[in-house]
């Protein structure tokens, strides 16, 4: 289940919409307290690609 799944209990809304108050403030939570954005996660992705060419390049 993801954050996109839950639903309100104020407005039975889901909580990604952000029909109320309520809603809006649980989403701005869960996106300040996400271990892995997606910018990071790139970012990782990218490091270690190029880490991996660059061992490629050393060893031939």
């Amino acid at each position: 289940m993801g954050s996109e799944d839950l639903v309100c209990a104020s407005c039975s809304g889901l909580v990604i919409e952000g029909r109320c108050p309520t809603c809006r403030a649980s989403r701005e939570y869960l996106r300040r307290s996400s271990p892995l954005s997606p910018q990071l996660l790139f970012t990782i992705i990218a490091i270690i690609m190029v880490l991996a060419a660059l061992a490629a390049r050393h060893a031939s």
